[in-house]
């Protein structure tokens, strides 16, 4: 196939492929190669940035990082031993991505600076026409790859559109923008803002940092790799094998205590308490960042840096909601007027009504997103939905993990997709729709795994949840019976069409 840095052959033509990837993270890139080595290479990935990476490409904030062990943060089929650190930083990622991509021959099948403006079903030619900024397409299986961190989150507060100093959201940091010596805010107190205000506190004049709901804060077990490691682990053969299994392995005991037996918690809860006890020496302030809720019930969060930062002089922990946003200044639900240079956002992302749902158009007129709003979002198996022929989403509906690697995951979607496409292939099937009956008795069993999950019954309100309170977003078992469900394609759940001849 040519290379695909261009638009889609001349003006106003449409150019046919079989399969069209959207996004070119973790998910897009894995699937992309996948296929590549299936011998699939009639596809396209369109990417509306200018390189791969996805989630990694995007947040460069101070101290952007991954919270999940490096060993087991790589493909299953490209380890990489070069890792400085026990948790690699972003910049380290996001080129070990653009290094898999180039080594693999995947990114000649991008189209870069290319963003999906709308996909809509064709029932009558069974297949999907698509739109972006860069010409039309039609593909016979769309593979939306976008991520669930890609849209941020901005919080809809009164007057800050007014605010007259520098703004940006953690996602979007501005690297132009000089925030030494200025009055800063910080708005959110989630896995960005642990790892962004210890970051810029030495820096800045005074830091105010927002806080809606307190957060258990776990120790972090991060320290750079010795020279002999990084030796071994580049001329022992099976050594980071046997550590990414160790590591694993010891990952999926955290299901225990959030999915299984909630109660457990309490042996991680005391780990926290002890912890937050000798960094935070002031009664006040550790009163303030002691959660109500059961740990595990919101996204855990490790760091050795962000407690002791809040204790710093020129910190402010804020606990009273924003009433406004002035000008030059942050007003408390208590009145209280806080002068401010820059804002940072660290307000997370839109995960459960990603804007990207209103995207894909069904077989019968309506929307991904309309769909949910009316049924509560739901899928098949995390990958596939009733009403959205040949459609496999990456990280769908309760295919996410808050305690392991979530490439585990994907890996597990891409060989459920890459055995979709061969069962296709061999049958000459035209399309592929799961059954409503079938996905829903699925989200049957589901909620009632999720039933007795710490997110259900652990107290706290949190991303995780969408707009029904329902929890959309996680995996409530084993990681390893996930990818035990997805091992092949089981075409008797579907409905299917014949490709004409």
């Amino acid at each position: 196939m040519s290379n695909h840095s261009a638009p889609a052959d001349a003006v106003g033509a449409v150019r046919h492929t079989r399969i069209l990837i959207v996004g070119s993270g973790l998910s897009g890139v894995g699937t992309a190669i996948r296929l590549t080595q299936e011998g699939v290479t009639d596809f396209v990935v369109l990417e509306r940035g200018t390189d791969v990476g996805g989630t990694w490409r995007d947040n460069t904030y101070p101290g952007a990082g991954c919270d999940v062990p490096s060993h087991l943060y790589s493909y299953s089929f490209a380890l990489n031993p070069n890792w400085t650190r026990s948790f690699s930083p972003q910049a380290e990622i996001h080129e070990y991505i653009r290094a898999v991509a180039d080594r693999y021959g995947v990114r000649d099948k991008h189209v870069f600076g290319c963003e999906m403006t709308g996909a809509h079903w064709n029932d009558a030619e069974g297949y999907w026409e698509i739109s972006s900024t860069q010409g039309d397409y039609t593909a016979d299986i769309v593979v939306s790859a976008a991520g669930v961190l890609c849209e941020p989150n901005l919080p809809d507060i009164k007057g800050i559109s007014e605010f007259a100093g520098e703004i940006f959201h953690s996602a979007r940091w501005n690297h132009d923008s000089e925030l030494t010596g200025k009055r800063v805010a910080v708005i959110g107190t989630g896995s960005s803002s642990v790892q962004i205000v210890p970051s810029i506190a030495p820096e800045v004049a005074h830091l105010d940092v927002y806080q809606r709901t307190a957060t258990w804060v776990l120790p972090h077990a991060t320290r750079p790799y010795l020279a002999v490691e990084r030796w071994a682990f580049r001329r022992v053969p099976g050594l980071q094998r046997v550590l990414r299994g160790m590591i694993y392995a010891n990952r999926e005991l955290f299901v225990l205590f959030q999915a299984k037996y909630p109660k457990a918690a309490v042996l991680l809860e005391i780990v926290a308490r002890v912890k937050m006890f000798l960094e935070v020496r002031d009664p006040e302030l550790r009163r303030k960042v002691t959660p109500k809720h059961r740990l595990g019930c919101k996204r855990m969060l490790v760091s050795n840096k962000y407690l002791p930062a809040l204790g710093r002089d020129n910190v402010e922990l804020v606990t009273d909601g924003i009433a406004e946003v002035r000008a030059h200044s942050i007003v408390t639900e208590d009145g209280t007027e806080r002068e401010v240079d820059a804002i940072v956002l660290a307000t997370g992302f839109q995960v459960t009504d990603s804007p990207t749902y209103n995207l894909y158009t069904g077989r019968d007129g309506r929307t991904l997103s309309e769909v949910a709003d009316a049924e509560g979002y739901q899928t098949y198996k995390g990958t596939t939905v009733t009403n959205f022929p040949n459609l496999f989403l990456m990280l769908g509906a309760n295919s996410g993990l808050n305690y392991t690697s979530l490439i585990y995951i994907i890996e597990s979607q891409i060989a459920y997709l890459v055995d979709a496409v061969a069962t296709m292939q061999a049958r000459e099937l035209r399309s592929v729709e799961v059954r409503p009956e079938v996905q829903a008795a699925y989200n049957r069993e589901l909620d009632t795994k999720m039933a007795r999950s710490v997110w259900v019954s652990g107290g706290c309100d949190s991303w995780f949840l969408d707009s029904r309170g329902q929890n959309a977003t996680l995996w409530p078992d084993f990681s390893f019976k996930y990818r035990r469900l997805l091992r092949g394609f089981d075409v008797d759940a579907y409905e299917t069409t014949a490709r004409t001849r």
